[in-house]
């Protein structure tokens, strides 16, 4: 009776075991147990691969016997594709080390650099001897002939490796998406880059208008016009879900106002990159290496005042700037060095707004001071000089020879000041109460809910030109360090455009712990010997008094 029971109990182990394989072969079921859920997807990434139709193919760069950091960074890339993988069977991923063959590791550098992708070239003297290894931390994402790149690091100038690759974790379900993003959705919104009040030139814009090209139908739009048939102008305006004002530099007309205005009242967005004094650095490269600054008188004071915001005409100064590259010496002996430049503010982002959350700093060139008003409209201040910031009047004269001088640090003592301001919200129209220089159609004098951004300085958004190429948006060719322009301007755009999804992604919020490395240099020893000759010793030990008390026990 008893090995009948027995054997009963193995029996129903063995249909038990059969069953829990058959169950976990057909049911997969993964548990994010961490407190941020860094690895469970947003609704809006799984939304934007559900309907995958084609093989989506992603070539990851971040392979290789990495430091830390980076195996870090390796691991996180790893987790989140495998999370679009378990979405969809339609994503497949190849890990390629570009540097491992040596003889085609030359031509692989060359290729991929040439490609954009931009090496990141990591130091190591950890160890007293100084060590440099090439890492290529991007991906390749295609789907239907179409081919996008994913950076999988956000660089930043200010911040240490850990910072960075912290950063580069809590953006990797962006980057991802973002790059599918580009490959899955048909543009559908359209952005009218304003002409005709003394605006950029394209191909000063080239690199910014290259960014935003993959998300949004873009086109010209002049308001010339106006002059002759301000409605069609406006009917035609209304198109369009954002319009762009780069650097404008001749006044508007009322005329031209109006239109900007009902634009506004009947929801459209805008992103104002405007100056109130006239000031280029390229006007500093003359004989005397000076030029005056101007107020820049654009008519357009009443129309932000009334919206809730005054771009004064002033210049900030501040201590924490941007360099400028100067010709030191004389003859023979000249040098092109770096030298601290007080009209570059380096921008401090807004830490806790999704536009600016993680981004590197933004660099200006003659920015004025943004004053908020009170009124029914939400204002987010979204860029800001530094507290060491100074302002000055215009007219004033600048020389390039004040670089060469030590600043006044006490004299910078206004505190920061606002470059860059959100405004969300129903707005009232400049001409509410006023008389109207042309009859408008359906006239409105309270907006639908929109929104706006205002710049303090068109230069944000202007990329050098080198031998007539335009050169990459927030990239110093002379000192080699990269800004957040790009980004800023593009998550701003996204924002307005209320391309929400890509947004909540990005605010997605990831802590990563990382061990200190000073104190791992200081307490190496200590915890090698906690970790490896401590356990011996208790181990000996343990085995001594074993066998001194078994040989008592047995002897006694």
């Amino acid at each position: 009776m008893k090995k009948n029971k027995t054997s009963l109990y193995i029996l129903a182990i063995l249909v038990g075991l059969v069953l829990v394989n058959l169950l976990s072969s057909t049911v997969f079921k993964r548990f994010d147990l961490t407190k941020d859920q860094r690895y469970t997807l947003s609704e809006n990434s799984k939304t934007l691969i559900s309907d995958l139709d084609s093989p989506l193919i992603i070539d990851v760069f971040l392979e290789g016997d990495f430091p830390s950091e980076f195996r870090l960074l390796q691991t996180e890339v790893r987790q989140i594709i495998e999370e679009f993988q378990l979405q969809t069977d339609q994503i497949f991923i190849n890990y390629i080390n570009p540097i491992e063959d040596e003889t085609t590791r030359e031509r692989n550098i060359e290729e991929l650099t040439k490609s954009g992708l931009e090496p990141y070239i990591n130091t190591d003297n950890s160890t007293g001897k100084v060590t440099q290894d090439i890492i290529f931390p991007w991906a390749f994402a295609s789907y239907k002939g179409e081919t996008v790149k994913i950076p999988l690091l956000k660089r930043s100038i200010t911040q240490g490796l850990q910072e960075q690759i912290n950063n580069s974790v809590q953006a990797l379900e962006y980057a991802f998406a973002d790059g599918f993003n580009k490959l899955v959705n048909a543009k559908s919104k359209k952005i009218a880059i304003l002409k005709g009040n003394g605006e950029l030139d394209d191909i000063y814009m080239a690199d910014f208008l290259t960014t935003v090209k993959p998300y949004y139908n873009l086109a010209p739009f002049t308001l010339d016009s106006v002059a002759n048939n301000p409605q069609g102008t406006l009917d035609k305006l209304k198109d369009y879900d954002l319009i762009v004002v780069a650097k404008p530099s001749v006044p508007f007309s009322e005329n031209e106002k109006l239109v900007l205005d009902q634009y506004t009242m009947n929801g459209g967005k805008s992103l104002w990159l405007t100056e109130a004094v006239a000031m280029d650095k390229d006007s500093l490269y003359n004989a005397a290496g000076r030029g005056v600054s101007i107020m820049r008188d654009l008519h357009l004071n009443d129309f932000f005042f009334q919206y809730g915001v005054r771009v004064n005409p002033t210049l900030v100064k501040d201590l924490y700037s941007a360099p400028i590259m100067l010709s030191i010496g004389e003859g023979s002996q000249a040098q092109m060095q770096p030298i601290q430049w007080q009209y570059s503010p380096l921008a401090a982002s807004n830490p806790n707004h999704a536009i600016t959350k993680n981004l590197n700093l933004v660099k200006f060139d003659f920015a004025s001071p943004i004053d908020t008003l009170k009124n029914s409209i939400k204002k987010s201040i979204l860029l800001q000089s530094s507290p060491k910031s100074k302002l000055e009047g215009a007219p004033t004269t600048i020389s390039l020879d004040a670089v060469t001088q030590s600043p006044d640090e006490a004299s910078y003592n206004q505190g920061p000041q606002n470059l860059a301001v959100l405004l969300e919200g129903e707005f009232t129209s400049v001409y509410n109460q006023r008389v109207l220089p042309f009859k408008v159609k359906d006239f409105k004098t309270q907006s639908n809910a929109t929104k706006m951004v205002v710049i303090s300085d068109g230069d944000v958004v202007k990329n050098e030109v080198l031998r007539n190429r335009p050169q990459q948006l927030g990239f110093d060719q002379l000192t080699g360090k990269s800004f957040g322009n790009k980004e800023f301007l593009l998550n701003t755009v996204n924002y307005l455009l209320d391309d929400s999804g890509l947004i909540n992604i990005r605010s997605k919020e990831i802590n990563v712990a990382f061990l200190d490395a000073d104190k791992i240099k200081e307490e190496k020893s200590k915890w090698q010997f906690i970790n490896i000759a401590l356990p011996l010793i208790v181990l000996g030990l343990f085995g001594f008094l074993f066998n001194y008390l078994r040989k008592r026990k047995y002897t006694a």
